[in-house]
């Protein structure tokens, strides 16, 4: 059944068809070749959605939803602008600065290309920052967010592989640092090259600190998530619970702007993006079953461990698999589909799920600024009104960055730490 399966799903995404749908007809098409009754699809489509730790995805959606929903962005980028406005390239620096606070609550690349896109590439433009670049730092910058809890591709990697979710959430701390930090270092050498202007908090810390007590609450939305679980107090749907009140809280008590229509925005936005994930666990989940049932993950992974002897080797060939496969592949349908696979693999050669789970969340978030289908790279270039060939020519120092943090994760597992 794995060949049909394989073919049409490779068929119908040439064809433009959603991932998601291109799965179910490729699965399909198996079952009615190996003459299984079409009852099993449907029945692989109902099962992963009984999940219990699944409800995390949509309430940590909603919680970022509900965040952004009133001045948080304002707050976040002021702060970013107090700390590392000084610099050269200081909007850029603020960008990065901005993903990694917007990731301790969104967890969403995309989500997070959008909101500071729009706040910020026109006025980096405004500044004299080619749109190129502008669009470039932003598309980068914003696949930090995947790797700061709550992340919804680690816990997606923690369902289909049976790896702690906590333990992934503070292994992906290191990492997302070192990411930032490895773009921030490239906008600042670019911003001395090009003599990129500065963009301090006007007023300063002065003018700043009034809004220092409500900005702090929605910034300690990380904290909060990984000490509840880390301690034991709650599991990661619970977490995800208290996550959704915390940022009622928030916005209703402390910031005032949570008013009705927001509340109903929010609810909608999370919805849709719920259900794109949903729709795309769904048929993974099928693929998974014929893929299991004809034992693919392990025969693949006897031989890939016969042919590939060293384990540095199976490593690599991994990573360029996942970048391969994440320049096609939305970063949750890749992780859905290669995760299992790889799982098997990974436990041939000794190689820590965790470890693992970090490798593919930055090599296919890598995808995500990739072309020809990538989605915050087509965010940010629409934002900034410029090609996709002249950004991707900006994003070249950020593919160097991204690719050394990977080797890092790859092969120091201490950088993995949990």
């Amino acid at each position: 059944m794995t060949a049909p399966l394989i073919w049409v799903f490779v068929i119908l995404l040439l064809c433009s068809v959603p991932v998601a749908f291109a799965m179910l007809g490729g699965v399909a098409m198996a079952l009615w070749l190996d003459a299984k009754p079409m009852a099993v699809l449907a029945q692989r489509l109902y099962t992963p959605t009984q999940s219990f730790p699944m409800l995390a995805i949509p309430f940590f959606i909603l919680a970022g939803n509900l965040m952004m929903s009133g001045k948080f962005g304002v707050y976040l980028v002021n702060t970013a602008r107090l700390l590392v406005g000084r610099f050269k390239g200081g909007l850029g620096q603020v960008s990065i600065l901005g993903s990694v606070m917007f990731g301790g609550v969104s967890g969403s690349a995309v989500a997070d290309a959008s909101a500071l896109g729009n706040a910020l590439i026109p006025v980096q433009k405004k500044e004299g920052y080619p749109a190129s670049f502008a669009a470039a730092i932003n598309s980068a910058s914003s696949t930090v967010s995947v790797l700061i809890p709550p992340s919804i591709p680690l816990i997606l990697y923690g369902l289909i592989s049976n790896v702690s979710i906590i333990n992934l959430f503070v292994a992906g701390i290191l990492p997302g640092v070192m990411l930032a930090l490895g773009m921030m270092v490239t906008v600042a050498i670019v911003g001395m090259r090009r003599d990129l202007p500065r963009a301090p908090l006007e007023g300063g810390f002065a003018a700043f600190k009034g809004q220092l007590a409500v900005a702090v609450p929605a910034m300690l939305m990380p904290v909060f998530v990984i000490g509840t679980l880390r301690f034991g107090i709650a599991t990661p749907t619970e977490v995800s619970v208290m996550a959704v009140a915390y940022a009622l809280i928030v916005s209703g008590v402390i910031y005032r702007d949570l008013t009705w229509r927001a509340l109903w925005q929010a609810a909608v936005a999370t919805a849709m993006m719920t259900g794109a994930v949903m729709i795309i666990i769904m048929a993974s989940s099928t693929v998974q079953w014929v893929l299991t049932f004809e034992r693919v993950p392990q025969t693949l992974a006897a031989w890939v461990a016969m042919t590939l002897s060293e384990p540095w080797m199976i490593i690599l060939a991994l990573n360029l698999v996942m970048l391969l496969v994440g320049a096609v592949l939305d970063l949750p349908a890749a992780v859905l589909l290669l995760g299992p696979i790889f799982v098997g693999i990974g436990q041939a050669i000794g190689l820590d799920p965790v470890q693992l789970g970090l490798m593919m969340v930055v090599n296919l978030s890598i995808g995500l600024y990739t072309p020809p289908v990538g989605t915050t790279l087509f965010i940010s270039a629409a934002i900034a009104r410029v090609g996709i060939g002249a950004t991707v020519r900006a994003l070249l120092p950020f593919y160097l960055v991204a690719l050394g943090v990977l080797a890092l994760i790859s092969y120091v597992p201490a950088l993995t730490i949990y």
